[in-house]
């Protein structure tokens, strides 16, 4: 099964500690299933902006330099027949609970930082989005919000000429962010996860006109420990499926 190998392809990640704990992924996806994924990429139409506090990727024209599609049965069921089936099997591998707990696993160092010795019993709910960035997209540094318990990228081109794009990891001293001090590439079948904390600061420079499209799957953890918690991301999962239903374009 998928979710089996991109648990042992966690399992086997390199550990980072600089300049704080992170993973960094080899082969994330099996070859065939990378290919066919590339193949199956929605048209620009399936996309909607991806709302958030960086509100610099909105350009004077109106564009949003950052575009999503939520990995969930309800949003991809839209999508051409031929491209419904990876998307779906990607999708439940990518909220199963086998990868979370290899993630929790590998990530433990860092999730018991700020969980605390029970870190394994916290509930964690995952959010799966295909994301695609253009031109002129960036990301200022900044630590993820404590809704938040891990997030994890995975980079999806098909070449490595835009591997210069890759998200900074930085080194936070009293007083100052120090810039740029580890970089993840953006090479093909790679990616990286951390937990998230406030000391956890990271960002990604402007993507430049060389870069046709930069894409990815972002898979966040969001908390969900307590009454609140769950019923926010819950909400929220349904949020965002009414809004990509009614956008310009979204009802078919």
């Amino acid at each position: 099964m998928l979710s089996g190998y991109m648990a042992a392809s966690v399992d086997a990640s390199r550990v980072g500690t600089v300049p704080f704990d992170y993973v960094a992924f080899d082969r994330v996806f099996p070859d065939d299933v990378y290919e066919d994924m590339l193949a199956a990429m929605p048209a620009a139409s399936d996309y909607r902006p991806m709302s958030g506090r960086a509100t610099e990727n909105v350009l004077p024209d109106g564009t949003h330099t950052r575009v999503k599609l939520d990995l969930f049965p309800e949003n991809i069921r839209n999508l051409a027949p031929e491209k419904q089936n990876i998307w779906k099997v990607v999708g439940a591998a990518l909220r199963s609970v086998q990868l979370k707990r290899a993630l929790v696993r590998k990530l433990a160092p860092g999730l018991s930082r700020r969980f605390g010795p029970e870190f394994e019993s916290v509930g964690m709910y995952p959010i799966p989005i295909l994301t695609r960035d253009i031109t002129g997209y960036q990301i200022l540094p900044h630590a993820d919000t404590h809704w938040k318990g891990i997030t994890a990228q995975f980079y999806l081109p098909r070449d490595e000429s835009a591997a210069h794009t890759g998200t900074f990891f930085h080194e936070l001293l009293p007083g100052r962010v120090v810039p740029k001090s580890v970089q993840m590439k953006l090479v093909p079948n790679s990616g990286y996860a951390f937990a998230v904390d406030t000391d956890i600061i990271h960002s990604a420079d402007t993507v430049g006109p060389e870069v046709k499209t930069r894409d990815s799957i972002l898979l966040t953890y969001f908390v969900d420990a307590g009454a609140l918690r769950y019923m926010r991301n819950r909400v929220k999962r349904i949020g965002n499926f009414l809004v990509n239903e009614f956008r310009p374009g979204g009802l078919r």
